[in-house]
C-alpha cells in the first residue's frame, strides 16, 4: 500500500522559509518521479514542482520558480521541498504525490501538511 506522509508545515511570516518533508513507503520510491502539489482555500489542486527519477531534473510552476527547491533522498525514501521568500499566496495544504509533471495532481497523495503565511 502506497503511503506518503508529509510534515514540516506551519505558520510563517511573509518572507520566511519552511522545509517540507514527505516520507514514502509501500512502493519503490527510487523508481518514481515525484511531485509536490498544493490546495489553497477554496481552490483546486495545483501542481507546484516535480523531480525526475534520479533527481537530475527538476521543474517548477512559474509562481514558485527560484523560491522553492525540490529534492529527494532515495536512501531515505524521502522527498523534500525547501520553500523560501514565502508570501500569502503560498498559503495552502501541501501534498507530495507520485508522478512527474502536471499530471501528478491526479497521483496518489498523502494527508498533506498545512502551510500558512501570515503576518
Amino acid at each position: 500500500e502506497v503511503q506518503l506522509i508529509e510534515s514540516g508545515g506551519g505558520l510563517v511570516q511573509p518572507g520566511g522559509s519552511l522545509r517540507l518533508s514527505c516520507a514514502a513507503s509501500g512502493f519503490t520510491f527510487s523508481s518514481y518521479g515525484m511531485s509536490w502539489v498544493r490546495q489553497a482555500p477554496g481552490k483546486g489542486i495545483e501542481w507546484v514542482s516535480s523531480i525526475n527519477i534520479g533527481g537530475k531534473i527538476t521543474i517548477y510552476d512559474t509562481s514558485v520558480r527560484d523560491r522553492f527547491f525540490i529534492s529527494r533522498d532515495d536512501a531515505r525514501n524521502t522527498l523534500y521541498l525547501q520553500m523560501t521568500s514565502l508570501n500569502e499566496e503560498d498559503t495552502a495544504v501541501y501534498y507530495c504525490s507520485q508522478g512527474y509533471g502536471a499530471l501528478a495532481v491526479s497521483g496518489s497523495r498523502g494527508q498533506g501538511t498545512q502551510v500558512t503565511v501570515s503576518s
